[in-house]
């Protein structure tokens, strides 16, 4: 698989940590940008690089990261084709089960359902608000988990 990574100043080091993580894998890793940690940087410039490449490489995925995220995630679902999702950590859902059985325990249950449900092939975090190490938990999880593939997620999909 195919992995881009995009962020701007304020995501910077967190881009910097999950790509060291990422490069002892076997996935390609190509980092968008930026390159360099500067204050004045817009997240725009790297962010619609790295959507669109994944755009046009349907087997591919993107991280992107920035001071909220949310930003990043607007930049990057303006391209056709991205469906990028913002993670602020774990979190623990209010019913103890969804209608498909994913129990609540599993403090990392919303990665599986952007994934299972939504087919999400962007991801991005607002590194002002997630930690090193739920960022790293997250990323394993959001590239291990697959699209479910079920009708009823493919035709809300095939709607936008």
């Amino acid at each position: 698989m195919t992995i881009y990574l995009a962020s701007d100043h304020a995501g910077f080091s967190l881009k910097e940590a999950v790509k060291a993580a990422l490069s002892k894998g076997k996935d390609e890793i190509i980092d968008c940008g930026a390159h360099t940690l500067d204050t004045a940087d817009d997240y725009p410039d790297f962010i619609s690089k790295a959507a669109n490449l994944v755009a046009s490489n349907h087997d591919s995925r993107g991280l992107v990261f920035g001071g909220s995220g949310q930003g990043e995630a607007m930049v990057a679902n303006r391209v056709k084709g991205v469906r990028c999702a913002v993670f602020y950590g774990p979190v623990k859902p209010h019913e103890a089960v969804d209608v498909e059985g994913h129990s609540s325990d599993d403090p990392f249950i919303i990665i599986h359902l952007e994934r299972q449900h939504n087919n999400a092939n962007m991801l991005s975090f607002g590194a002002r608000f997630v930690s090193k190490e739920d960022t790293l938990k997250a990323v394993t999880e959001f590239l291990a988990t697959p699209f479910s593939n079920a009708d009823r997620h493919i035709r809300r999909l095939n709607k936008f």
